[in-house]
C-alpha cells in the first residue's frame, strides 16, 4: 500500500514523501496514529500542490536573503558604546546590539539568531558573519567605538 507521511515516521521517511509499506501496517499503525494518509488521486494532487508552494517559498526566501547579502556584504556597522579605563567595554556587544545597529543604519531587519561571531569586549573592528539562509552568507564588520 501506498502512504503519504504526514510526520517524520524513523524507520520510513521525512513528512510529505511517498512510500509502500505493508497494508496491516499503514491500517493498524500509520494511518490511526496520523502518521500518515492512503495515496488516492486527491492527497496525491495535494501533495503536489504543497510541493510547489514549498518551493516558491523557498524561492521567495533564497531571493529576500540575496537582496539582503548585496545591501551589507562587506560594509561596516559602527556602534558606539559607553568605555572604562583602557578602552574596556562595561559588558559586551551582543547579537541584538548588532542587528539593532544594522537596522538602523541599513533599514534592514536582521534576525540576532542568524548573527555569529566571537564576544566582543574591546573597541575596534570586527568581523560577523550573516547567515541569511542554507546557501547565502554575508560578512559584515562591526566597528566598536567609545562615546
Amino acid at each position: 500500500m501506498q502512504v503519504i507521511l504526514t510526520q517524520d515516521v524513523k524507520s520510513l521517511g521525512k513528512a510529505g514523501t511517498l512510500v509502500n509499506v505493508n497494508d496491516s501496517y499503514a491500517r493498524n499503525y500509520i494511518i490511526p496514529r496520523k502518521l500518515g494518509v492512503a495515496a488516492s488521486a486527491a492527497n496525491l494532487n495535494n501533495l503536489k500542490l504543497k510541493n510547489a508552494n514549498d518551493a516558491k517559498i523557498e524561492a521567495a526566501k533564497l531571493a529576500n536573503a540575496k537582496d539582503v547579502k548585496a545591501a551589507v556584504d562587506g560594509k561596516a556597522v559602527t556602534i558606539k558604546v559607553k568605555t572604562g579605563e583602557g578602552g574596556k567595554l562595561f559588558g559586551s556587544i551582543t547579537t541584538s546590539d548588532v542587528a539593532d545597529a544594522i537596522e538602523k543604519q541599513f533599514q534592514i531587519e536582521v534576525d540576532k539568531k542568524k548573527l555569529a561571531f566571537e564576544p566582543v569586549k574591546a573597541l575596534g573592528v570586527f568581523p560577523v558573519l550573516l547567515k541569511l539562509h542554507k546557501d547565502v552568507q554575508a560578512e559584515v564588520k562591526i566597528s566598536v567605538e567609545s562615546l
